[in-house]
């Protein structure tokens, strides 16, 4: 659905391989050729439910496929991600997180900020949005 006024037109992304918008958000927005993913927590998309591991490496790793999955519905991959921000509950949980995310996007890492927040919505541990480029 196409939002957009004057030159810039906006397209909703929504795709069921990510999980569902749980409040009046989109999952992503297309600006032109900038894609802009709203933040995503451990959700399991086929389930709708939090995954039941609450490791934060597991929890890393999931909110990291869920961004996956909805630049890949928008017609990009990980390579197209330039700049994620990350929240995170406890600080503490920095290197593991890095580490996940670090084995997520290799050597071709996307500019980051990384922040501790005192909650984050269902009392995850993480949540991560990013903004990709696309064609």
């Amino acid at each position: 659905m196409d939002i957009g006024k004057g030159h810039m037109n906006k397209t909703i992304i929504s795709s069921s391989i990510g999980p569902a918008a749980a409040g009046p958000y989109s999952q992503a927005i297309r600006a032109g050729n900038l894609l802009f993913v709203s933040g995503q927590i451990p959700i399991d998309p086929s389930t709708g439910k939090l995954i039941d591991d609450k490791s934060i490496r597991a929890q890393a790793q999931r909110v990291l496929l869920n961004l996956q999955a909805i630049v890949s519905a928008a017609g990009g991959s990980t390579e197209n991600v330039v700049k994620t921000t990350v929240f995170l509950k406890d600080m503490n949980d920095f290197a593991e997180m890095n580490s996940v995310y670090a084995g997520f996007f290799g050597s071709r890492a996307p500019a980051r900020s990384t922040v501790e927040v005192a909650r984050l919505p269902r009392d995850v541990s993480i949540e991560i949005d990013c903004i990709a480029i696309l064609d």
